[in-house]
């Protein structure tokens, strides 16, 4: 997660919104990204689907099984959905919707537990991984003049 949280800190140093992940496979990182929303002027480039599309140019592929994301807050509905359909085994987050949404993030309330319960994914979700770390960077994000979407 410290990695992950790193890519945060880059994407806030870069004028981006405070959220980063890391892919891991075989305890090897193959896959960084932080949010890239302002940059790319694209409302999906989230920090999981930036770091799911790095990971599928780094094995040549859209299947990611075997592999386990880290991400700083809880995945929304739509990177929820990508985790699924890139067959991540399991995903870690540390700061959860309700941290985003009380930073100033207009999330949908619905759970990553609840999406991956409602659409029957394999996907493991576990919260709470360095969430006082990862909630922390909505801080240093206001701190840096940082604007929500």
């Amino acid at each position: 997660m410290t990695e992950a949280i790193a890519q945060a800190r880059a994407g806030i140093a870069a004028g981006q919104s405070p959220f980063g992940a890391i892919i891991v496979r075989h305890d090897v990182v193959i896959a960084r990204g932080h949010n890239q929303v302002w940059l790319r002027t694209d409302p999906t480039a989230h920090a999981e689907v930036v770091c799911i599309q790095n990971a599928g140019k780094a094995l040549a592929s859209i299947d990611l099984s075997g592999c386990e994301m880290y991400t700083t807050t809880e995945p929304c509905p739509m990177c929820a959905s990508a985790i699924h359909w890139s067959k991540l085994d399991s995903v870690y987050y540390g700061a959860t919707i309700a941290d985003a949404m009380n930073a100033g993030f207009t999330e949908l309330t619905l759970s990553i537990d609840d999406v991956f319960k409602q659409g029957g994914s394999r996907v493991r979700a576990v919260g709470g991984v360095m969430q006082t770390e990862c909630a922390a960077l909505f801080d240093e994000w206001k701190r840096a003049g940082g604007k929500s979407y």
